[in-house]
């Protein structure tokens, strides 16, 4: 859990700004979104050489 100590003097957008920006330091959001479907390494191996294939056929041959 993420906390944040707001300053007497500090607005909320600043402290909102400052929370969002703690969040994205620690990766917690990116690691849910990960997370949320689970993909066999096989197919995640499938997409990486498929994905390298049609970058080669695309701009490989000049």
């Amino acid at each position: 859990m993420i906390i944040i100590e707001v300053k007497d003097s500090e607005t909320i957008d600043k402290a909102l700004r400052r929370y969002k920006k703690k969040g994205q330091k620690t990766g917690i959001l990116s690691e849910l979104r990960r997370r949320k479907d689970y993909t066999k390494p096989s197919v995640e191996r499938r997409k990486e050489i498929l994905k390298a294939s049609y970058i080669q056929k695309k701009y490989g041959n000049n």
